[in-house]
């Protein structure tokens, strides 16, 4: 029989909404690639700010002309890969058979994390199926913490070709040109900002009744089909959590990958974040998540084929001081 389900209330959106069980976004699927490179990187959010570009889009009305665009600033500094991870197919997933470790890792990565024993044997090397890197940020050069993330990022290529790339850049510095460039598409994984407890109102949109309605304004009209059998149905929309939720955000357009901090910086630096110091992303749009918090990119799933795959030219940015705001 066909399926004759309703779809969830579109003022549902997301279900459930529950905080989020780390601050660290999860990636569940990876796009692979022909060349060996890391498929993913991960940043600082900064803060937003606005440019102006002369629009590249051939269908747009504006085009040639130069117009405002909001962007998203996300600091990147290098990182570095702290072990290979060897992972073989089971009937039910994939475990872990083996990992190498870089030998001369930092001090606070010593410290602070744990790390499995070194597994380096040829017998188990050669039975693997894929590779995944297990890499860490050093957020020490931005100032936020001392203690980095550390986060498993797939390779692509074929497998030979992996372990080959793998093995030279064990221990080394990774740089956000390596891994992407200027005018690419990319899929944003983060946690949005917390908003605490909140009610019906503010987190579901639901609409402010009449001041001659019974027992509250600020409530949904009705409590669903099972409210007589001592049964709440979660569509009807309550209050609860709002924010800090993992969110993905997909086909965001990167417009500039740059190093010079003088071009990006406003005057008295960014609100509740300070200046940028090391290289950073020009994003389009906003990106969910808190400032200062980590955010993780990758190779887009689908692509938008309206989106140019060059970057537009940067005409002039907005440095102002925003300590006003």
């Amino acid at each position: 029989m066909p399926n004759t389900r309703k779809p969830r209330s579109g003022s549902m959106g997301y279900w459930p909404r529950k905080r989020a069980k780390r601050p660290q976004a999860r990636v569940r699927s990876w796009t692979s690639m022909n060349n060996a490179q890391l498929l993913g990187f991960c940043g600082y959010k900064v803060g937003m700010t606005q440019i102006f570009v002369t629009d590249n889009k051939k269908t747009s009305l504006t085009k040639g002309e130069e117009i405002p665009m909001p962007v998203t600033i996300i600091e990147c500094p290098p990182m570095k890969i702290a072990s290979i991870r060897f992972y073989k197919k089971t009937s039910q997933s994939q475990i872990v058979c083996s990992e190498i470790l870089a030998e001369n890792l930092d001090k606070e990565v010593a410290r602070t994390i744990t790390l499995p024993k070194n597994k380096d044997k040829k017998e188990d090397v050669k039975k693997f199926d894929s590779i995944r890197l297990i890499v860490y940020t050093q957020p020490k050069l931005i100032g936020i913490k001392k203690k980095p993330d550390m986060i498993e990022i797939a390779l692509g290529g074929k497998k030979d070709d992996q372990l080959t790339y793998a093995k030279s850049m064990l221990g080394k510095d990774i740089n956000i040109n390596d891994v992407f460039k200027e005018g690419q598409q990319i899929d944003i994984h983060a946690i949005t900002k917390g908003k605490g407890f909140q009610g019906p109102v503010k987190r579901f949109g639901v609409k402010i009744r009449s001041h001659k309605s019974e027992k509250t304004k600020r409530g949904p009209g009705s409590l669903g089909g099972w409210k007589g059998h001592g049964k709440f149905m979660y569509r009807v929309a309550h209050a609860g959590q709002m924010g800090y939720h993992q969110r993905t955000e997909y086909n965001k357009w990167i417009i500039k990958i740059g190093d010079k901090v003088e071009e990006i910086n406003p005057k008295g630096g960014f609100i509740r974040y300070g200046l940028v110091k090391n290289k950073y992303v020009l994003v389009k749009g906003s990106i969910g998540g808190h400032k200062k918090r980590l955010i993780k990119f990758i190779n887009p799933i689908r692509k938008n084929k309206h989106i140019p795959e060059e970057a537009p030219s940067i005409v002039s940015v907005n440095l102002s001081s925003q300590q006003g705001r």
